[in-house]
């Protein structure tokens, strides 16, 4: 495992331990959020690290962001930087904090810079044949 440090924080670099994989979706990504369509994409890449789920990065360009409200909470990854969070909204249906963008990833996973993820568990995700 490769270690920086950078303002008290430790980056890592991917490798056999823990590793990233990312690769295009052959397949047409839509996400809804209370019956609205809020994404629509046919380059989604799909992210996949160490032991966790895969994750659909959607471009921004693909992405209706009038549904998506900026919010104050971030995170942060050793394997891909600063995480910027957004809510959706729409009428009737909010769910805070439910999109998020790595806006300056780390160069290991650089390809997800202008895309955003959703948590599945809060919108529903389908793929189809493109």
């Amino acid at each position: 495992m490769t270690e920086t440090k950078t303002e008290d924080r430790v980056q890592l670099i991917p490798d056999s331990k823990h590793p990233i994989t990312l690769e295009k979706n052959p397949r047409r990504v839509v996400v809804r959020f209370a019956g609205k369509v809020v994404a629509d994409t046919t380059n989604a890449i799909v992210l996949k690290e160490a032991s966790y789920p895969a994750v659909q990065y959607i471009p921004r360009t693909d992405v209706d962001m009038q549904f998506l409200q900026r919010s104050t909470h971030t995170s942060y990854c050793p394997y891909k930087g600063d995480a910027s969070y957004f809510s959706l909204s729409a009428p009737r249906s909010s769910s805070e904090n439910a999109v998020w963008s790595y806006e300056v990833p780390y160069e290991a996973v650089g390809a997800i810079q202008d895309h955003v993820a959703f948590y599945p568990d809060r919108v529903e995700i389908s793929e189809q044949d493109a």
